[in-house]
């Protein structure tokens, strides 16, 4: 390859190595021809996602995805990469680039950042209706002018010479050769396009200068571009199923002595014109004149120049089905272009079959003063097929429109950048999805991850690792089975490792996803997590070891673990192994062991639990199953706690040693079993006689046979205090913190 690319000899390795790898770390390698490349992350047909780049540390083999310089050779992109768009990409004359379906580049170069076709030079854009090719912005938060676009340079004729310059990239355009090819484009979604060339030039989201016929151009889609979504500069390319959504200027331009055919448009937004047809702008008469032939065109308002804004000689266009929806300017044209009025006076602007629909004054208002005021022949259109609707053959690959579908991506392998996903996008969890140390993963609310590995599928955070949980009441966080008919043990669960104390050790392996934990960090911090809904987890890591909703290894009170729902987990629904994070408004429903567990020097604050059908303990808590004495010791201390039963092994199971627990308002039901304590629990007895288990305020409601019965036969008797409790909020009923993100309660 040539050595202004981006792309190094590893790629081809890496590809090979990593081909059954959805997800793919990339990083600069030792012979990259830029010593200024980043390590970034991918997603497999990825959508919209923000990947800032990132990280410090590269794999075995390192796949270069910085796309930038020239294209002398042809080269064809991976669709199991995300590239980064730093800079200008140039296919120069003679060369290509094939971008097969899926592939999803991220533009992360700003303003600098667009791709060119020059003369000569092809591109194949090779997206299909369920893997569109996606170029966007690589932007945290995603917005118009984010960067360039796509800019093509052909060799077919225009009206500003045979050798122009484009008013983006700076290329030669135009010539004589009528059927010019400049390669094939199909499925392509271009966002936040628009940034600036130059401070008067802007780039659209797709520039088509001079291109000719032999070039193919069908199914692209502008998506909140700062300019025009797609422009034609002269030539003779025909431009079919073509899509501009809410674009800060005119939807769809043409001008320049472009002769071509646009057939089945769809365009909703504009702030603008809906179309904006001209000949030139410096000389209305220049030759050729723009022959534009437009059929099956919708433009849904509203806008402020027209959904037809006939300007500058215009030209001569024959429009038929055209459907107009909510526009008050019908046709605009102005009254002093000339060369626009006489070519409607010669009968050179013909519109057949065009429907105004729900128009707020009239049908057409236009401040042309000719004599033809009969261009407009109106009548019943679909316009792009479904009238004001999004047309059947935007379905799926689109972005904004009612049918454009949610797009799927697959969540695999290791994290070691700065990862986002995104709410429009339902992920699927194939295997194992690992936020190594000094990766981040941020999943916004409303963020739907399925799980469809199996027993392999399951999240987790490495010591050093961070992730961001943003869910909302009213749009939380759903990490769920991908099964048709969703059960226990489907998948995993997440899994979080951090650096805070514990009593097994200041270096211990998680009893699932094998990873390191603990040390002595008692603020260690792994990010936050709020407004997330686990459901049908506690797949076996292995024979012996069953995940849990959410594990908690020796993670530290840096991090914020608040409002987390376990939804029929086959293991316990939450559990905490050491570490000093404190667990607020924590909802445990139908765990098939327990609800809520703490083991292994657990320091710190329970608050806000409800816990129901949990199969055995309500609450347990230990200190160390292998050695009741173990330090440090498990020191608890839970508030407003509710279990509702029925369960077997008490509403508080007491165990391994116990601990210090300080427990507060405290509301069970339906628990025959308030209290457990096993007689042969040496250590947990010890603890009782020294007073280190208090409970106060504690209600036993609708108990079987009594308010508390136990198998411990020690001297104090008098650990707990019955009283009036309210537990998480509402004794046994739902608490008002749990309304809306929650399910099954």
């Amino acid at each position: 390859m040539n050595n202004k690319m981006k792309i190094t000899k590893q790629l081809l390795a890496c590809m090979l190595a990593l081909a059954s790898t959805t997800f793919i770390v990339s990083c600069t390698s030792d012979d990259s021809p830029s010593s200024n490349a980043t390590c970034g992350d991918g997603i497999q047909n990825g959508d919209e996602t923000g990947v800032d780049c990132g990280g410090s540390s590269c794999g075995p083999c390192a796949a270069n995805t910085v796309l930038e310089g020239d294209v002398t050779t042809d080269v064809t992109l991976d669709a199991t990469l995300v590239y980064q768009l730093t800079s200008a990409y140039i296919i120069k004359n003679g060369a290509s680039l094939t971008i097969p379906a899926g592939t999803v580049i991220k533009a992360t170069g700003g303003t600098a950042a667009y791709i060119a076709v020059a003369q000569g030079g092809k591109i194949y854009v090779q997206g299909t209706a369920d893997k569109p090719v996606v170029m966007t912005s690589g932007a945290s938060v995603p917005a118009p002018a984010n960067w360039g676009g796509l800019v093509v340079c052909g060799k077919a004729p225009t009206n500003v010479g045979t050798t122009a310059t484009s008013e983006v990239a700076d290329l030669t355009y135009g010539g004589t050769d009528v059927n010019d090819n400049s390669g094939s484009i199909r499925y392509l979604r271009l966002e936040y396009t628009g940034a600036n060339f130059t401070p008067d030039k802007e780039f659209n989201g797709l520039s088509l200068f001079g291109v000719g016929a032999g070039t193919t151009v069908e199914y692209v889609q502008s998506f909140e571009g700062s300019d025009d979504g797609i422009e034609f500069f002269g030539g003779t390319v025909n431009g079919k199923y073509l899509v501009s959504t809410n674009s800060q200027d005119d939807g769809i331009d043409f001008a320049d002595g472009w002769a071509g055919t646009g057939e089945n448009w769809y365009i909703a937004g504009a702030a603008k014109a809906g179309v904006e047809g001209s000949n030139n702008g410096d000389n209305g008469n220049a030759t050729p004149v723009t022959n534009a032939t437009l059929k099956n065109i919708t433009v849904v308002g509203p806008v402020t120049e027209g959904a037809l804004y006939y300007k500058e000689g215009g030209g001569n266009f024959s429009v038929d089905n055209f459907y107009i929806a909510g526009v008050d300017l019908g046709v605009k044209v102005k009254s002093t272009d000339a060369e626009a009025g006489a070519r409607i006076e010669a009968g050179n602007l013909v519109m057949t079959n065009v429907q105004f629909a729900e128009n707020a004054t009239n049908f057409v208002l236009t401040d042309y003063a000719g004599a033809n005021q009969d261009f407009i022949e109106q009548g019943i259109a679909t316009g792009a097929g479904n009238k004001a609707a999004a047309p059947s053959w935007t379905a799926g690959w689109t972005r904004g429109l009612s049918n454009s579908g949610t797009t799927s991506e697959n969540l695999a392998g290791e994290v070691t950048g700065n990862v986002s996903l995104n709410a429009s996008v339902q992920y699927k969890l194939t295997s194992s999805f690992v936020v190594k140390d000094g990766g981040s993963l941020t999943i916004p609310a409303g963020t739907v991850i399925k799980a469809t590995g199996g027993t392999a599928a399951y999240i987790a955070v490495a010591q050093g690792g961070k992730i961001f949980i943003e869910g909302t009441a009213t749009n939380p966080v759903i990490m769920t089975s991908g099964a048709a008919n969703p059960a226990p043990a489907n998948w995993g669960g997440l899994v979080v490792c951090g650096k805070a104390p514990t009593n097994v050790g200041s270096v211990a392996t998680s009893e699932v996803a094998d990873l390191t934990y603990g040390g002595t960090i008692s603020n260690d911090n792994s990010g936050s997590i709020r407004y997330l809904r686990l459901e049908y987890t506690g797949a076996n890591f292995t024979p012996e070891k069953e995940f849990n909703g959410l594990s908690l290894f020796g993670v530290g009170s840096g991090t914020v673990v608040e409002y987390v729902q376990s939804y029929e987990g086959s293991d316990d629904g939450i559990e905490f192994f050491g570490g000093t994070v404190n667990g607020k408004y924590l909802i445990s429903t139908n765990s098939q062991d327990d609800g809520i567990d703490f083991a292994d020097g657990w320091a710190g604050t329970g608050e806000n639990w409800y816990i129901t059908g949990a199969a055995k303990a309500g609450v347990e808590g230990s200190n160390n199953g292998d050695n009741g004495n173990a330090t440090p010791i498990t020191n608890a201390t839970l508030k407003n706690i509710t279990v509702v039963g029925p369960v077997t092994e008490g509403a508080l199971y007491y165990k391994e040693g116990g601990g210090k627990f300080n427990i507060d308002n405290f509301y069970t039901t339906g628990v025959n079993l308030g209290v457990k304590v096993k007689s042969t629990d040496a250590e947990a007895a010890a603890r009782i006689e020294a007073g280190d288990l208090v409970i106060t305020n504690v209600e036993f409601a609708s108990p079987a046979t009594g308010f508390n019965a136990t198998d411990y036969l020690g001297v104090n008797q008098l650990f707990y205090t019955t009283g009036t409790a309210i537990g998480a909020g509402a004794g046994a009923a739902t608490p008002t913190w749990a309304t809306g993100w929650t399910i099954g309660i």
